[in-house]
């Protein structure tokens, strides 16, 4: 599954990129490279960060999965004790 970046999350990661090698480089990086350079680590890294995403979500789950008979059983065989604790009253 490929990984694609709205317009939007693109512009402003671009922008991350050029002000990063602003500050921290000792030379600038333009618009056309900033791009390519994001392209290159959103193809190259992305899918690593996704697929540790992926697995963490599947772990959630999983624990979530084992959980829910605690939170939806119903003990069986309670009629008679409802009745005699009725009784009682």
């Amino acid at each position: 599954m490929p990984i694609e970046l709205s317009k939007e999350v693109r512009q402003q990661a671009i922008a991350s990129i050029e002000r990063y090698f602003q500050e921290n480089m000792d030379e600038k990086i333009g618009n056309i490279a900033a791009g390519a350079l994001l392209g290159f680590f959103v193809d190259e890294i992305g899918p690593v960060i996704y697929n540790m995403a992926v697995t963490e979500v599947q772990d959630r789950l999983q624990a979530r999965v084992m959980e829910v008979d605690l939170e939806v059983n119903e003990d069986p065989f309670q009629y008679w004790r409802k009745y005699d604790q009725l009784k009682k009253k």
